[in-house]
């Protein structure tokens, strides 16, 4: 900035003609302050002299000023102190400042003076010439800002104008919607009122959790159903993106599950689904679920596994729960830039895998308790990591339940932290008589469904409010093979269903204004209910849910996000059928 302002030259400096802007002269000596007046007195601009830092910002609390000219050699309150303080304020952050300095200043001194929104520095004594020059240029950025500011204002109401007029345009409409929405909210309220009077607190625990689960399972519907149409469109690709997406889908599909089964949680009444894995996979599955956090950390992950494959006979979800809950709880608790180590080697005596780290550590009291549910450690920079208390309390029954063992070892706060998880060696032994493949891999060729007895594709009718699920469940279906009508309010179902007549249903359950149980109710009571196959796509799926959807007449209970071979196994049975086949 100091060079380019130099750069500019006033050989006879003139009088503005526009509106003079104030110049701020700051110095504590009156015959500096004599000779900046009189250099810049030619140039017609209002000169506001003060003596002090603290006069300077008492008179920028006053007026707004193009440029300042600061002493930098103040007693009390310095120049550099005095330009701090002026760009702390909002309103004066930009405000250009010249230092004046008798003395030679440094580049230190220089950088400083930068820092803290310095534009330039004179030396003294001061050359005229070039002490206008600069002034000059500044006054005149201000006038052009000021000009801008004045254009961007007048902008600003020639668009509120144009605003104003839309808003008319759309006041009539708006009015309609309020009054709907009034409508709504006392029915909302109304509801709340009568759930808050009858509801016992156990009972509002569960439903809040099965409320949750629900919401949750709602956004999961359309990317599994896009993740199948993905596979059933491309089932040559070997594609290792879509492997790991339904992995992971898979993962969070069961985590869901566990909020609706908190209760048999907390009594250790987990169930397994145990089938033919690898020590590898499962690990490898753990870190992509955990690298997220460990990157977000900054922190430096080693991983040793053995270099044969280690067969397991596990649930190879919960299993890799368990050391994806460690290594984050590895990563919460070690400092950015950490070393975590995931070590797993197999022997004769079973499967060891460890998870190391050089975090905050544990004392003899915390390691003891560190497994127990809800439990966190006490001191203040511990409780910021966050986390419910639950993680390490699951790994614990999930190991047992595989029949292994979990321990951890600290040598005390600050000193980092192992844990070691034991697996006995008849999961390897079990595996070897357990079938080959993961029980999570997705089917990649497809036989599609046959047609009718007249050689027409079947029908399929989807109903659903929420867009993305039933698009997506209806591309699933085409590539089963059959006619797809997508409907997204289901106070059209009759003329739809009347029009289509479809072979099945997949009818959504929570729809506003007219639930699926209804739709179920009305169709079933009707001439041509009878023959349809109804199937409930629902975010409930609590035992007396299922009740509720037998009792509405539904066919087939499917819980969102409905699986690919549930579909298969339901359209299989079609009258006349032959299913569709994936291998």
């Amino acid at each position: 900035m100091a060079a380019s302002l130099s750069n500019f030259a006033l050989d006879e400096p003139m009088a503005v003609t526009e509106h003079p802007v104030n110049i701020l002269l700051v110095d504590d000596q009156p015959g500096r302050l004599m000779t900046y007046r009189a250099i810049l007195e030619p140039l017609g601009e209002h000169l506001v002299e003060a003596t002090s830092g603290m006069e300077a910002l008492k008179r920028l609390m006053d007026d707004e000023y193009a440029v300042i000219l600061l002493d930098v050699n103040m007693p009390g309150m310095d120049g550099f102190e005095t330009a701090s303080m002026i760009h702390q304020h909002p309103r004066f952050e930009k405000t250009p400042i010249i230092f004046v300095t008798a003395v030679n200043v440094t580049d230190m001194d220089r950088l400083r003076g930068y820092k803290l929104g310095a534009v330039d520095y004179v030396m003294v004594p001061v050359i005229p010439e070039i002490l206008r020059t600069k002034v000059v240029v500044l006054a005149e950025l201000f006038r052009k800002r000021r000009q801008l500011q004045q254009a961007n204002i007048a902008l600003k109401a020639e668009k509120a104008r144009e605003l104003d007029k839309l808003n008319a345009s759309l006041q009539q409409a708006n009015d309609a919607l309020a009054n709907r929405n009034q409508e709504l909210q006392n029915e909302v309220a109304d509801r709340i009122r009568a759930e808050q009077r009858l509801l016992e607190a156990d009972r509002r625990k569960d439903e809040f959790l099965a409320t949750l689960a629900h919401e949750l399972r709602n956004p999961l519907a359309p990317l599994l159903n896009a993740l199948n149409v993905r596979r059933l469109s491309a089932p040559d690709l070997d594609d290792p993106l879509q492997g790991l997406m339904e992995r992971q889908l898979a993962l969070l599909v069961r985590l869901i599950d566990d909020l609706l089964d908190i209760a048999r949680i907390t009594r250790g009444k987990l169930d397994l689904r145990r089938g033919a894995t690898t020590l590898q996979h499962v690990l490898q599955s753990a870190v992509e679920t955990a690298m997220p956090l460990i990157e977000q950390g900054g922190h430096r992950l080693q991983v040793q596994m053995p270099t044969q494959l280690v067969p397991l006979h596990a649930d190879s979800m919960r299993l890799s729960q368990v050391f994806a809950n460690l290594l984050n709880n590895a990563a919460k608790y070690s400092d950015a830039g950490g070393q975590i180590e995931l070590l797993a080697s197999a022997a004769e005596d079973g499967v060891r895998v460890s998870v190391r780290d050089a975090g905050i550590g544990l004392s003899h009291e915390q390691a003891l308790k560190v497994f127990e549910l809800f439990t966190q450690a006490d001191t203040a920079i511990e409780r910021a990591r966050g986390g419910l208390g639950i993680g390490l309390t699951l790994v614990r029954r999930l190991t047992e339940m595989h029949g292994g063992l979990v321990s951890v070892r600290s040598d005390g706060l600050g000193l980092g932290s192992e844990f070691i998880v034991q697996l006995p060696p008849e999961l390897s032994e079990a595996a070897v008589d357990a079938p080959v493949g993961e029980a999570t891999s997705a089917p990649t060729h497809l036989t599609p469904l046959s047609p009718d007895a007249n050689g027409r594709r079947r029908r399929a009718l989807v109903v659903d409010d929420n867009r993305d699920a039933a698009d997506t469940l209806g591309m699933m279906l085409e590539l089963l093979g059959f006619d797809v009508q997508c409907l997204y309010d289901p106070m059209d179902f009759e003329a739809s269903f009347d029009t289509f007549l479809p072979e099945v249903l997949f009818l959504d359950v929570g729809m506003p204004g007219r639930s699926g149980y209804d739709v179920a109710r009305a169709l079933r009571s009707g001439s041509h209910g009878d023959g349809v196959l109804l199937v409930a796509v629902t975010g409930w799926g609590q035992p007396e849910d299922r009740r509720r959807s037998s009792e509405a007449g539904f066919d087939h209970h499917l819980v969102k996000p409905p699986e690919l071979s549930a579909i298969l196994s339901i359209c299989a049975q079609l009258p006349g059928a032959t299913a569709g086949q994936l291998n």
